[in-house]
């Protein structure tokens, strides 16, 4: 019990705060053969802006021996003339380049961030920076947590419903005592019901932590209604209970539901939902794989529900999607359960 309660909050702190998909603390050094105040004004820019680590000015053969080094993940290389180049460009006059930007790439993800930002910064005194506005909607801090937590909980209720469910009923029939409760007048379908009875109130209880931690420790807004967010997580949760009764059905040992759960459910929820990845960059057939994981539907809905204040009715599709689901789900795992016991 302690368990199944805390792994969700360890989860929420951990994605909320420890693991963030922002890069910061990028270590920039500076080649500049004449250090004008316009070059300075450009320099100090970097040296203000939280994303880097200014490690000084440098020549040009110390910058290669920190960036195979690791000591610099880039190199910003000044013109010789960059004030006259950055008069011309301003004026519209074409100009060669006014910087030169060395990354080291073997960090695809710290190279890419790195020549976005430095090139946001470097000329952020240009005329062309002033044509246009930039609006960022629903998440203008980009903050990491509020990407992790709808697919964080789409993970959580997996692990706790479907896993912990299918590992109980099967260590029932390891030990005997499901035999012995379907001697008694109860219908197998009713003691099936009642041993899904437990989780799904604790996974209520964990729902009911989650959402609180998330508002009011990681500040994810859920604009799109309370009610909303809670009917659907419910839902999503009868159906992992559904997968859980399932796997129990299937599998004869407390291992090998132990391995269904954790390779067949947890490893395409990781994978195939877009918890950590950009389902967009998928290859075709494995976008059409993932529109049979569960979790994809639900963390999909919780995102335009909690971050973009759509309303549950928005969302519908997802509803639709999930609850034909649960009513498959149910369905085959009651007849395969029956069969089995007769």
């Amino acid at each position: 019990m302690m368990i199944v309660i805390l792994i969700p909050i360890v989860l929420m702190v951990l994605f909320g705060f420890a693991i963030s998909t922002e890069v910061n603390n990028i270590k920039v050094a500076v080649v500049a053969p004449h250090r004008t105040d316009m070059i300075r004004e450009a320099v100090t820019r970097l040296e203000r802006n939280e994303y880097f680590t200014f490690c000084g000015y440098v020549g040009e053969k110390e910058a290669d021996m920190l960036l195979r080094s690791g000591r610099a993940d880039a190199v910003v290389v000044f013109a010789t003339d960059y004030d006259r180049r950055m008069m011309q460009a301003s004026e519209g006059l074409p100009s060669p380049a006014l910087i030169q930007l060395v990354l080291d790439a073997s960090d695809v993800n710290t190279a890419g961030a790195a020549q976005a930002y430095l090139q946001g910064i470097l000329l952020g005194s240009a005329s062309a920076q002033d044509m246009f506005e930039t609006r960022m909607l629903f998440n203008p801090r980009m903050k990491s947590a509020f990407n992790f937590v709808p697919g964080i909980m789409g993970f959580i209720f997996i692990l706790v419903c479907a896993m912990m469910t299918s590992i109980s009923i099967v260590r029932e029939k390891e030990t005997g005592t499901m035999e012995v409760l379907l001697v008694s007048p109860v219908r197998p379908r009713r003691i099936i019901i009642a041993k899904m009875i437990p989780y799904f109130v604790i996974s209520c209880i964990v729902l009911v932590m989650i959402l609180l931690l998330a508002r009011y420790l990681l500040d994810v807004p859920m604009s799109g209604g309370v009610a909303g967010i809670f009917s659907l997580s419910l839902l999503y949760i009868i159906l992992s209970l559904s997968l859980g009764l399932l796997v129990s059905a299937i599998a004869r040992t407390q291992v090998a539901a132990l391995l269904i759960s954790a390779m067949v459910m947890m490893m395409p929820i990781l994978m195939l939902s877009g918890l950590l990845f950009p389902l967009e960059n998928l290859p075709a057939f494995f976008q059409v794989i993932s529109c049979t994981v569960p979790a994809r539907w639900y963390i999909d809905a919780m995102r335009k529900m909690m971050i973009q204040g759509v309303p549950l009715s928005e969302v519908w599709l997802d509803c639709l999607v999930l609850l034909g689901m649960t009513v498959l789900l149910l369905t085959v795992a009651f007849k395969r359960f029956n069969d089995k016991l007769e």
